[in-house]
């Protein structure tokens, strides 16, 4: 699933995505299995949800996000050591960090990795047209080793720079 997020980055903008229907003929065309197709088309409809549902509280600037036991087991601490990070720069603000943590919860993975979750704050960002400062954006797209702290995006760099 994580593959079709990463095709549509390299061909899609956000308002030209074809509806759903036409968008799986074109996954499946591209050689992506009818199991992926219905996974990812199932998580960006949440996605889309998600924008029509976007917190947009003042009270939720600056505030201090607690994960619960659930959040914890799934997002390891480089995870939401990265979330904070994001936000600590205004990369995200605290909706955008809410639609990013809902969706990564919303794999089926029971740990979420850094790759991935790099991968699920592009596509947040990419949905919402969020712009993002071009260092945040190379460390979305890090090559391996280039951060000890927060893990390599290699695979996701080649596939979006090429």
């Amino acid at each position: 699933m994580i593959d079709i997020l990463v095709y549509l980055f390299e061909n899609y903008l956000p308002d030209a995505c074809p509806e759903p229907a036409v968008l799986a003929r074109k996954l499946s065309a591209a050689g992506f299995g009818n199991d992926d197709i219905t996974a990812a088309l199932s998580w960006l409809d949440g996605l889309a949800g998600e924008e029509s549902g976007r917190c947009r509280n003042p009270a939720l600037a600056g505030s201090i996000r607690i994960y619960d036991e659930e959040e914890q087991e799934r997002l390891p601490a480089a995870c939401r050591g990265f979330i904070a990070f994001l936000e600590q720069h205004d990369a995200v603000d605290a909706s955008l960090r809410e639609a990013i943590i809902e969706r990564a919860l919303a794999l089926p993975d029971a740990e979420v990795s850094l790759d991935r979750l790099k991968v699920i704050v592009l596509a947040v960002i990419w949905r919402y047209r969020h712009e993002v400062d071009a260092l945040i954006l190379e460390e979305l797209l890090a090559e391996e080793g280039d951060d000890e702290d927060f893990g390599s995006g290699g695979d996701v760099t080649r596939l979006l720079l090429n």
